[in-house]
């Protein structure tokens, strides 16, 4: 299943590069949304640092790490990154530009650079958990690993 996947393979060989060490956690069910991996983690929902990607207007591809408590405000971060505005995704850009599908979209190991920020609401929790190449695959961080990790911009992204 999940384990054999592609995608899974390559975030944990990038996880157990840069040293974070919680593991992947293969879930029962789905956690394609915030809410479904907070509930199958019996956590929050803002700990589940979710990965929403945009494109910005030179088309190059945008990763927001947001927490799973707001939705991404994307005209405050439109005006914070200086554009006019973010451009909605499709399911083949997101492939294409992160090597993941929609649903399991990680914050490590994509297959192209992107422009990355980190919600700093996530900086709120001690453990927060994000999306390890596949729906049912998350794996355990902390924000400064998270930060640190990405080499993210931290940012408010929403209310």
């Amino acid at each position: 299943m999940s384990q054999e996947n592609p995608s899974v393979i390559r975030v944990i060989a990038v996880l157990t590069e840069l040293g974070i060490g919680g593991g992947v956690t293969h879930l029962a069910d789905s956690a394609r949304s915030a809410q479904e991996a907070a509930d199958a983690l019996g956590i929050l929902v803002g700990q589940v640092a979710s990965s929403i990607v945009f494109k910005l207007p030179d088309t190059s591809p945008l990763l927001v790490i947001t927490s799973g408590r707001h939705r991404v405000d994307t005209e405050l971060v439109a005006r914070e990154l200086g554009v006019e505005k973010l451009h909605r995704a499709d399911a083949d850009y997101v492939k294409e530009s992160s090597g993941f599908s929609i649903g399991g979209v990680s914050p490590v190991g994509w297959v192209n650079e992107a422009t990355i920020i980190i919600d700093l609401a996530l900086n709120d929790y001690d453990v927060i958990w994000a999306a390890a190449g596949h729906p049912h695959t998350v794996f355990p961080t902390t924000y400064a690993e998270l930060l640190s990790a990405t080499r993210a911009r931290p940012m408010i992204v929403g209310e």
